[in-house]
């Protein structure tokens, strides 16, 4: 068991969420993601935030109305359009995305460590296949 694929993706998934926010204080599960998310794509829809991040639409409401109350984030209409809010970085938001990106990177350097250049590119190609793999076979069943 210790060797398997899911074993160790949820193992080293666990080390790393346990890390990001150990030094993020204020932040829950889901948040790092999401301000990463929205560091690419501010001003996104709820919809392709859920869908960017793997989130359900029902968490993902909650994450964003807690990081709202943190001043994360903001939401507006645009255009006059009501069936859809547009999530935007607040100024707090991007600082707090800023300090994400550097406990990621952080993170990453330290799993990466002792591993060639080409070992790493390597791994993260097949881990690139397997993420398409699944994201393809997710994207069946919900057909």
């Amino acid at each position: 068991m210790e060797s398997s694929f899911h074993y160790l993706l949820m193992i080293n998934q666990a080390l790393l969420r346990k890390r990001v926010l150990s030094q993020l204080s204020g932040l829950t599960s889901g948040q790092p993601k999401i301000l990463e998310y929205l560091t690419h794509h501010d001003g996104s829809i709820q919809k392709e935030i859920a869908r960017g991040c793997q989130i359900e639409a029902a968490t993902l409401t909650t994450l964003l109305k807690s990081m709202e109350d943190q001043k994360l984030i903001e939401r507006r209409m645009i255009n006059q359009n009501r069936r859809s809010n547009f999530v935007f970085l607040t100024n707090l938001g991007r600082e707090k995305s800023a300090q994400v990106e550097t406990i990621f990177n952080q993170a990453e350097a330290q799993a990466f460590n002792g591993i060639s250049n080409a070992e790493k590119e390597q791994f993260l190609n097949t881990f690139q296949k397997i993420c398409t793999n699944l994201t393809s076979t997710e994207s069946h069943n919900e057909s």
